[in-house]
């Protein structure tokens, strides 16, 4: 059935009122036509742009759609990219070509893309240039404006484009919908400061903002009275956290009234800065009955000078200082870290340094990563990029070693009861259960579908250096 369009109008600038006529709208077209648009949110990227989806998806439910499984069955479909590596955004690229099909097919198909790739001026001009279905873009700093962009789309039918990361202040009480029943994503603070001189990071979410402590410890007590078993405070320098906040409270303060919330939960963070890791957090962190003993703290490089380059602001012996201080207060922490190869003008002697502190730290795991130049940082610009043959080849031999140390550290393990949250079935093993520990470690079990989201007690039996075996444990 034909139906009719809402009257051209100009920009609603109140998120309140574009989200209520964007209702009225989707009410109309479903009388009009007997079924209900429906929305697709897909994310590239981390956890922060998984938060935002979550947002996105529970602004969009305000609006009156429905959520899609599948791009195909959608009326909206929402692109929500990375900009962090060069494969990311070549990612999201292909999959919205990917979409002019779908277009083809449906005129009436709305395509937006937003996230930290379209924060960035020369993709956003591409995207206008070379893909004219996409109908609007929105930055990262924009998130709550979906509703009026949107409708702005819709009233008028032409091309929005708000790319620009300018800093605003943070939207409380935008909708949530989240994709889990028990786990869940919680943003303290948005945007960095650090201005590591490989990371695009500052110039696509803009300079920190901190939320105030209240409405954090507002939204961690609805989840635990809501059943959600493990929740997870974000940002990009999440322990930086506090700047600029009426309360002036850090994020040791911040974490120490969140352990205080009564219920069965484990309350992580991530990504931390070392430099703004300090004995007061760590303190906290040993106390507390609901902080799991897991930290991920980015060395990024074992080599003082590549270091320095990298502006990071810490040397590998106040690295090693906070490590020792961390085994000290908490001797079952589980350690992670991210180590980044190939960084310009990386020796053969820097990277010799990175396997020597891999051997010191004795990570629990690593989050490795071949060094990818980003438009606009300054190590872009600088000489001696590494070649690509040499870089992979010290990435290989980087896996290598950490792949002894994972799983001599998973081996001390068996044995050992460990609780662990179940995430139900296995993606790999339909016969397979998988859940997590408090240190975050994988682990596979034969058990019952029915413990998806509780704790279970798991006995080890086996190792391998990313994941751990396991069989019930008796009572």
């Amino acid at each position: 059935m034909e139906t009719s369009r809402p009257q051209a109008g100009k920009t609603i600038l109140n998120t309140m009122d574009a989200t209520r006529l964007m209702r009225q709208e989707n009410d109309r077209y479903a009388m009009e036509s007997g079924r209900s648009r429906r929305a697709f949110v897909l994310t590239f990227g981390c956890q922060q742009n998984e938060a935002d989806s979550e947002k996105i998806a529970g602004m969009a439910q305000a609006m009156g759609y429905g959520i899609a499984d599948a791009p195909e069955q959608a009326d909206l479909i929402v692109v929500n990219t990375c900009a962090v590596r060069e494969h990311a955004e070549k990612r999201a690229l292909s999959t919205v070509g990917q979409y002019k099909h779908l277009k083809a097919q449906n005129p009436e198909l709305v395509i937006a893309m937003c996230g930290c790739m379209v924060s960035q001026e020369h993709r956003a001009e591409e995207i206008k240039r070379r893909y004219p279905y996409v109908n609007f873009i929105f930055g990262t700093s924009m998130l709550q404006s979906f509703p009026c962009l949107l409708w702005e789309w819709t009233s008028t039918h032409r091309r929005v484009f708000r790319a620009g990361a300018e800093e605003t202040a943070v939207a409380e009480g935008l909708p949530i919908r989240r994709e889990n029943g028990y786990r869940a994503w919680v943003s303290i603070m948005y945007g960095c400061n650090n201005f590591c001189s490989y990371c695009i990071v500052p110039y696509v979410r803009g300079r920190e903002r901190s939320r105030e402590p209240e409405p954090i410890l507002e939204e961690i007590r609805s989840l635990v009275a809501a059943g959600y078993r493990d929740i997870t405070l974000l940002g990009q320098n999440v322990n930086s956290y506090g700047k600029g906040t009426k309360a002036g409270w850090d994020f040791a303060d911040l974490l120490a009234e969140a352990d205080k919330i009564q219920g069965d939960y484990v309350l992580r963070f991530m990504t931390s800065h070392p430099k703004d890791a300090g004995k007061k957090l760590i303190d906290v962190m040993a106390a507390s009955t609901h902080i799991a003993h897991q930290f991920h703290l980015p060395l990024q490089s074992g080599s003082d000078a590549v270091l320095k380059k990298m502006n990071r602001r810490y040397t590998t012996e106040t690295y090693t200082q906070t490590l020792d201080y961390l085994r000290e207060k908490m001797p079952d922490v589980t350690v992670t870290s991210d180590i980044i190869v190939g960084f310009p003008g990386e020796s053969e002697e820097d990277f010799e340094a990175t396997l020597k502190m891999i051997d010191r730290a004795r990570f629990d795991m690593i989050f490795s990563f071949i060094y990818s130049p980003r438009k606009g940082t300054p190590a872009a610009e600088m000489e001696n990029q590494v070649p690509a043959d040499v870089t992979h080849t010290r990435f290989d031999r980087l896996l290598a070693r950490q792949n002894v140390i994972g799983l001599e550290k998973n081996t001390e393990l068996i044995g050992k009861t460990l609780r662990v949250l179940c995430d139900g079935e296995s993606k790999n093993d339909s016969l397979t259960i998988s859940g997590r520990t408090e240190g975050n470690k994988l682990v596979f079990w034969q058990g019952d579908t029915a413990d998806r989201g509780k704790f279970v007690r798991v006995k080890i039996t086996g190792a391998e250096p990313f994941a751990l075996q396991g069989e019930p444990a008796e009572d």
